[in-house]
C-alpha cells in the first residue's frame, strides 16, 4: 500500500482500464477492472489538492500495473500503523422557501430555539468499507449542523451551513451520509460537500425534503455522486442501498401522507365521484375489463357508494405524490398563477349564476378577436361586476385585462386568415401541434379494421371519382406507387363511441378520414374528407364524402368538414398522443425506477432529470383535468367518454416497441429504412418538420445514451446480471403495464443494444415527443376556429330542416357549430396554462449541478459533449426555418417550426424541449 500511495499521490482509486474518446463525444472502455486503494489522511497544511481532469485529455487516474503493486507489496513488509483521528468539514446547502404562512414561520422560530438546546440536525458519515471487527460499515462520530438558530432569519434562497465530522485515518472513502432532523419542520436539503479529504472534494447530491424525526422516525440516507452497479457496490454501502430502496417501496398498505416518500402502483379508480350521483361515476381504468397503465397509489379509502372507486380529493386540497415529486416553489407559483386556476377556480364559481345566462354562441369572428383585444369580462359585460366581488378575486380588479385578455395565438399572428386555407390545413398535419397521425396511404380505398357485425361494412365510401382529378395528372395507382397519397384516419377510434357521444347534450361528431396529396412543392393538399356515422341499418346513409369546393355553398360545407376533422384531431391529440403516450404510459417506468433502481445506479442517474415533476402533473390531471366533469370532459367532443376512448387506444394501438421516433415513422409508412441516410431512414415527405427535426434530436439522444450505457456495460452479460436493472424493467412491464404484459412485442432486455433502445425511447417520450405535442397547444388551439376541441352540430344536407338556415346564414351556422363563447374561453385558459414554461424549467442538454451530478468525470465530460450537440441542432433548426425551399416552415405568414428547438424562455413560446413531462 505504501508503494501505491507513493505512486498515486494518495488518489482514491486506480483504474487498470484504458479509455479512449470515440468519434461522437464519449469513450470506449476496453476493460472493466478497478483496483481500489485505501485513502490516507494528509494534514491540511501538507495536503496537495488533486483535481479531476477533463476526460478528453488524460486518463481519470494513473494506470498502475497490478503485478507491479503485488511485487512491491512483497518487497516492503507491512507495518501496522496506529489510526490517527482528524476532522473534516461538510458544507450543507439548504434551500429556503420564499414565502411562508404564519404557521410555518412560527414553527421555524420554535425550531431555532430548540436547536440551541439540543434538538437539532444530526449527520453521520459512512465509509464504503466495513469494520473488520463488527462487519458493519465504518461510521464517523455524529456531527451537528451548526448555526441553525443564527441563520433562521436569513432570507436568501440558499443557506449554507457546516458540520464537522471526526474520523480516523483508516476510515476509507466516504460513501454515504445519514441525516436526522430533530426539528418540527421539514427542510429541503440540496447538497452536501466535504472538502477535507486528500483526494479532493466529495459531493452528495440530495435534492430532497428531510422530514422531522417526530413524524418519520429513522435516518435519511444520501449517497455520494459516485455511480455503482449493484454488484460493484462497496461492502460498506450494500445494506444501506437495500434499506433505501425498501423505504421507497413501502409495504403497499395504508393511506399515504403528503410527507411520505413511498412509490407504489394502483389502477385509475379515482376519476369518478359516484358519491355525487350516477352522472359522476366513471369506469375503473386498469384491469381485465378496461386495460390501462397504472398510476401512483395514494391509499385513500373507497367512496361511500362504490367500494371499487377510490374516494376523491377535490381542489384546493392536495393529492398525494411522494414528497420529492411535488412541484418546487417557483414551479408551483407559476402553475398557480396560470389562467387555469384564476379563471376556473376563482372567477367562474362567483359568476356562475349570472354567466350561465350568457353562455351564448359566437355571433361573429369579431367575438373571437375581442378575446384578444377586450377580454372575456368586457365581452360579457362583467368588467364592473368584478370590482364588487369578494377579496378572494379582488386581484382581478387590477388586471382583469391581464388575466382574462388572451395573447393572440401565433397561428393568426402573421396571417389572420391562414387557418381557412387548405395548404395550412395540410401543413399543420406535418408541423402543427399534432404531427404524429399522418400516414402513407398504402391502398385505395382505405378499409376499417372494426368488426363488421357490430359497426357495419368495412369498406370506405371514398371512390376513385372523388380524388381522380386532383392528383396533378396522376392516376390513383400512380400516386400510390410514387408515395404521393397520405391519410389522417380517425375512423376506427371514434366510430365505436359515436352513438354515445352524439347523444350527449351539445356534442356532435363524425368519425373522419382525410386524404392528402403530396404536391410537387412538398406541401400536402387535402383532396377528400370522409365523414362516417354509426351504421344503423343496411340502407342507412352512414358515410359521406366531402371534396374541395366549387362554389359558395360547397365552400362552407368544406369548412365545416375540416372543422370536424380538426375536432377529431384535437381529441386524439389530447387523449391519446399527449396524455396516454407521454404522461400515463411513462408513469409506470418512473414508479418502478424509484422502487428498483438505487440513487447510486448509473441508469437512475441518467433517467433522473427525465422524471422530474411527472408524477405531480399526472396527479393534478387526475384531480382536475381528466376527472368526471373535469376540464377535458367539458372541453372535448367525447365528453364523459374521453378516458374510455383513451383506454381503447391503449388496448388497440399502443406498443412500446413502436414509440421511438424511427419505429413510429416506419410504422406509419412515412419513412423507409435507408442505410445511406444520416439517420438510417429516408423520409417520404422530405419537408416534414416534426420528423426531420425530431431525427436530429433522436440521433443525439441515442448517441449520448449509447456512450453512457457502454461506459457501465462493456458487455451484455453485465446487463443480464444487473438485478436492479432487470427488476426495474420487469416491474415496469409486468406491474405498471400489467394488462399488456403478455404481448409478444415488448422488447427484451438482454443486451446493451436492448438497453440503449429502451432508454432512448423513454427519454425521447419524456422530452422531445412531449414538447412537440404540448407546447403548441395555445399557439395553434388558442384560436378556436383553427382547432375546435368540440363540435355542436353536424353538417346539414338538403333533406335536413336546418339546411335552409345554413343557406340563409352559413357563417352563423358555422360559428354555432363551434364551442360556445364560455366553452372556448375555458379551453383557452386550459391550453394557455398547459403551453407555459415555468421559470425553473430544465431543457434538454441541461442538468442541475452539471459538473457534479455524477462522480464519473468521463461521463460528465460526455454530457457536456451532448449539450454541445443539442446547441448545434438548435442552430440547424434555425437555418431550416429560414430556408424558402421548405414551404411547411418558411413563407409568407407561415409559422417557423420551433416546437423541437431545444431552448426557451418562460411563458408561452411555442418552442423549447424540457427534459421531462413537467406540465
Amino acid at each position: 500500500m505504501a508503494v501505491a500511495k507513493e505512486m498515486m499521490g494518495c488518489s482514491s482509486f486506480v483504474s487498470s482500464s484504458k479509455v479512449f474518446l470515440n468519434s461522437t463525444y464519449g469513450f470506449q472502455q476496453k476493460q472493466n477492472r478497478f483496483l481500489f486503494v485505501k485513502p490516507v489522511w494528509v494534514p491540511m497544511e501538507q495536503k496537495r489538492r488533486v483535481h479531476l481532469r477533463k476526460a478528453a485529455k488524460v486518463p481519470v487516474v494513473a494506470a498502475i500495473s497490478e503485478d507491479l503493486i503485488k511485487a512491491k507489496a512483497k518487497a516492503v513488509p507491512a507495518q501496522k500503523e496506529k489510526a490517527v483521528e482528524f476532522k473534516v468539514t461538510a458544507t450543507i446547502t439548504i434551500r429556503n422557501k420564499n414565502k411562508e404562512d404564519f404557521k410555518e414561520t412560527l414553527v421555524k422560530h420554535f425550531d431555532a430555539f430548540t436547536d440551541m438546546i439540543g434538538r437539532n440536525v444530526v449527520l453521520e458519515l459512512i465509509s464504503t468499507e466495513e469494520d473488520p471487527k463488527t462487519m458493519a460499515p465504518k461510521r464517523s462520530k455524529e456531527a451537528v449542523l451548526k448555526d441553525w438558530s443564527k441563520k433562521a432569519n436569513v432570507k436568501a434562497e440558499k443557506v449554507y451551513y457546516t458540520a464537522e465530522f471526526t474520523v480516523d485515518s483508516n476510515f476509507g472513502v466516504p460513501g454515504a451520509i445519514t441525516v436526522t432532523n430533530k426539528h418540527q419542520k421539514e427542510f429541503f436539503l440540496e447538497s452536501i460537500t466535504i472538502e477535507d479529504f486528500a483526494y479532493g472534494p466529495l459531493h452528495f447530491p440530495c435534492n430532497s425534503w428531510v422530514q422531522s424525526n417526530k413524524h418519520h422516525p429513522g435516518k435519511r440516507i444520501f449517497f455520494t455522486n459516485q455511480p455503482y452497479l449493484p454488484d460493484q457496490t462497496p461492502k460498506g454501502l450494500r445494506a444501506l442501498r437495500e434499506k433505501e430502496l425498501d423505504d421507497l417501496r413501502g409495504n403497499g398498505k395504508g393511506v399515504r401522507k403528503l410527507s411520505d416518500r413511498v412509490y407504489d402502483f394502483d389502477v385509475y379508480n379515482d376519476l369518478g365521484n359516484p358519491d355525487k350521483g350516477i352522472d359522476y361515476a366513471r369506469p375503473m381504468l386498469g384491469g381485465e375489463k378496461v386495460p390501462y397503465p397504472r398510476r401512483c397509489r395514494t391509499g385513500r379509502g373507497p367512496s361511500e357508494t362504490d367500494m371499487e372507486a377510490e374516494s376523491r380529493v377535490e381542489k384546493p386540497l392536495p393529492i398525494y405524490v411522494p414528497r420529492d415529486e411535488q412541484f418546487e416553489e417557483s414551479k408551483q407559483n407559476a402553475f398557480s398563477a396560470g389562467r387555469l386556476r384564476a379563471v376556473l377556480h376563482n372567477l367562474l364559481p362567483q359568476l356562475k349564476a349570472s354567466i350561465s345566462a350568457h353562455n351564448r354562441d359566437l355571433n361573429s369572428f369579431s367575438d373571437i378577436d375581442g378575446l384578444y383585444k377586450e377580454g372575456l369580462l368586457l365581452k360579457l359585460g362583467f368588467h364592473e361586476t368584478v370590482k364588487k366581488l369578494p377579496k378572494m378575486v379582488s386581484k382581478l380588479q387590477e388586471s382583469s385585462e391581464g388575466l382574462l385578455k388572451y395573447e393572440t395565438p401565433k397561428v393568426v399572428s402573421k396571417d389572420k386568415f391562414a387557418w381557412l386555407r387548405d395548404d395550412e390545413f395540410g401543413r399543420q398535419a406535418l408541423a402543427g401541434v399534432n404531427p404524429v397521425n399522418i400516414e402513407r396511404l398504402a391502398s385505395f380505398p382505405p378499409v376499417s379494421k372494426l368488426d363488421p357485425e357490430i359497426y357495419g361494412p368495412q369498406e370506405s365510401a371514398l371512390k376513385e371519382e372523388h380524388i381522380a382529378g386532383q392528383l396533378n395528372g396522376m392516376t390513383i395507382q400512380q400516386a400510390l406507387d410514387e408515395n404521393k397519397l397520405f391519410m389522417v384516419d380517425y375512423h376506427d377510434i371514434y366510430l365505436p363511441f359515436l352513438d354515445r357521444i352524439n347523444a350527449l347534450d351539445g356534442r356532435k361528431s363524425y368519425a373522419t378520414r382525410t386524404i392528402f396529396f403530396l404536391t410537387p412543392s412538398g406541401t400536402l393538399k387535402p383532396v377528400a374528407i370522409e365523414l362516417s356515422l354509426p351504421h344503423t341499418s343496411p340502407n342507412s346513409r352512414s358515410k359521406r364524402v366531402v371534396t374541395p369546393p366549387v362554389d359558395a355553398t360547397t365552400n362552407w360545407i368544406w369548412q365545416l368538414a375540416k372543422a370536424h376533422v380538426c375536432s377529431n384531431d384535437a381529441g386524439v391529440h389530447q387523449l391519446v398522443n399527449h396524455w396516454l403516450r407521454t404522461h400515463a404510459c411513462m408513469e409506470p417506468f418512473i414508479l418502478a425506477a424509484h422502487r428498483q433502481l438505487s440513487a447510486m445506479h448509473p441508469i437512475f442517474k441518467l433517467l433522473d432529470p427525465h422524471m422530474r415533476y411527472t408524477l405531480e402533473i399526472n396527479a393534478l390531471a387526475r384531480q382536475s383535468l381528466i376527472s368526471a366533469d373535469g376540464v377535458i370532459e367539458n372541453c372535448f367532443t367525447p365528453g364523459r367518454y374521453c378516458m374510455e376512448m383513451s383506454a381503447a387506444a391503449y388496448w388497440s394501438h399502443w406498443r412500446f416497441d413502436k414509440e421511438g421516433l424511427p419505429a413510429d415513422l416506419i410504422r406509419r409508412g412515412i419513412a423507409v429504412p435507408d442505410p445511406t441516410q444520416p439517420h438510417g431512414l429516408k423520409l417520404l415527405i422530405e419537408d416534414y418538420p416534426y420528423a426531420s427535426d425530431g431525427l436530429l434530436i433522436w440521433n443525439a439522444l441515442e448517441n449520448w445514451v449509447r456512450t453512457y450505457v457502454n461506459r457501465y456495460y462493456p458487455n451484455s452479460s453485465l446487463v443480464c446480471n444487473d438485478r436492479e436493472l432487470q427488476q426495474w424493467y420487469h416491474e415496469s412491464v409486468h406491474v405498471g403495464h400489467a394488462d399488456l404484459s403478455k404481448e409478444s412485442w415488448w422488447p427484451s432486455l438482454k443486451t446493451t443494444d436492448d438497453l440503449v433502445s429502451i432508454l432512448t425511447t423513454l427519454i425521447w417520450l419524456a422530452s422531445a415527443q412531449h414538447a412537440a405535442l404540448n407546447f403548441g397547444q395555445y399557439p395553434y388551439g388558442g384560436y378556436v376556429p383553427n382547432r375546435p376541441p368540440l363540435m355542436r352540430r353536424l353538417i346539414p344536407d338538403e333533406n335536413d330542416l336546418e339546411y335552409a338556415n345554413f343557406l340563409a346564414d352559413p357563417q352563423k351556422y358555422f360559428l354555432s357549430a363551434l364551442p360556445s363563447l364560455l366553452q372556448a374561453t375555458k379551453f383557452m385558459a386550459v391550453v394557455d396554462t398547459l403551453s407555459t414554461h415555468s421559470p425553473d424549467e430544465e431543457y434538454l442538454g441541461e442538468r442541475q449541478h452539471p459538473s457534479i451530478w455524477s462522480g464519473d468525470a468521463e461521463i460528465v465530460e460526455a454530457f457536456f459533449g451532448f449539450s454541445a450537440e443539442i446547441r448545434r441542432i438548435e442552430k440547424e433548426i434555425e437555418k431550416r426555418n429560414a430556408d424558402p425551399n421548405l414551404k411547411n416552415r418558411c413563407g409568407a405568414g407561415v409559422l417557423p417550426y420551433e416546437l423541437l428547438a431545444p431552448s426557451s424562455g418562460p411563458g408561452v413560446t411555442c418552442r423549447g424541449v424540457p427534459n421531462s413531462v413537467s406540465i
